[in-house]
């Protein structure tokens, strides 16, 4: 089964890339998700749009994943979050909730899927998130969780 990806796919490939894959994983696994849809001639036309949405959200090079490490090492990143009385939360803290507070501290725009939390956030305090920003370059950036109110 042929298939245009439309995100990236672990072992697999990158959006806006055509894949060959067995019939099974493909009607069973990347359409329902969302990952890919079916190769065709006019479907084909639409790789220059994904391609080019994924170009404005990758990181150029290791130059410029290097320049956003050391920006994102330097930021000074709180998030306000609904806790309790000895600092549990009621929830937790989420990629998309760290990406969001690092666009408000003045960072870059992360996408969600690049962070990596360690277990889960469900205290106040400070914590350690990484970004994979490059398969060469790694940030940690770190968060502080206060209570909200």
């Amino acid at each position: 089964m042929k298939l245009i990806l439309t995100r990236e796919v672990a072992g697999l490939g990158l959006a806006g890339d055509i894949v060959e894959v067995a019939d099974g994983y493909g009607r069973n696994f990347l359409v329902p998700r969302g990952a890919a849809i079916l190769w065709s001639k006019g479907a084909e036309k639409q790789i220059v749009q994904i391609k080019r949405s994924r170009d404005a959200r990758e990181i150029r090079d290791l130059g410029h994943a290097r320049e956003i490490k050391t920006d994102l090492e330097k930021l000074s990143v709180s998030l306000d979050a609904r806790a309790g009385k000895d600092g549990r939360l009621f929830g937790s803290v989420t990629a998309a909730d760290v990406a969001s507070a690092v666009k408000d501290a003045g960072g870059p725009t992360l996408d969600r899927k690049r962070i990596q939390i360690d277990g889960h956030i469900k205290t106040t305090g400070t914590h350690t998130v990484t970004v994979d920003l490059h398969p060469d370059v790694v940030a940690s950036v770190p968060v502080t969780v206060t209570a909200a109110g």
